[in-house]
């Protein structure tokens, strides 16, 4: 499963205000919606992509006092393409544009992450 770690807490609520629906023309990437769970530890954030063939998922941040990760959702589990892979990578290049000094520690997407 495609996935990314910083290294800190994200205040999801905090970035809830930040963010803003991004766009990738091509292949065609559209995060457009955020939503965050009651408690503030979990936000989904709905994408489309299309590439060879149309993709509707979420994207799953989750968030704890020393980690946040980046993942598909499981319950929406699209096809790995490239472009679906980028979408996790542009969602934290977004992050980290925001809190510069959040880190990734972890991840299998090192290809999708150079800015």
């Amino acid at each position: 499963m495609p996935h990314i770690v910083l290294d800190r807490n994200l205040n999801l609520n905090d970035f809830s205000n930040l963010f803003k629906p991004l766009f990738q023309k091509s292949p065609l990437i559209k995060i457009h919606e955020m939503y965050v769970e009651s408690k503030a530890t979990n936000a989904l954030f709905s994408t489309v992509v299309i590439d060879d063939s149309h993709h509707d998922f979420f994207i799953q941040v989750m968030s704890n006092k020393d980690r946040t990760t980046i993942r598909l959702l499981p319950a929406t589990d699209p096809e790995k393409t490239d472009a679906v892979k980028q979408s996790l990578a542009n969602l934290c290049l977004v992050i980290q544009t925001h809190y510069p000094e959040m880190k990734v520690i972890k991840s299998n997407l090192w290809d999708y992450l150079k800015p």
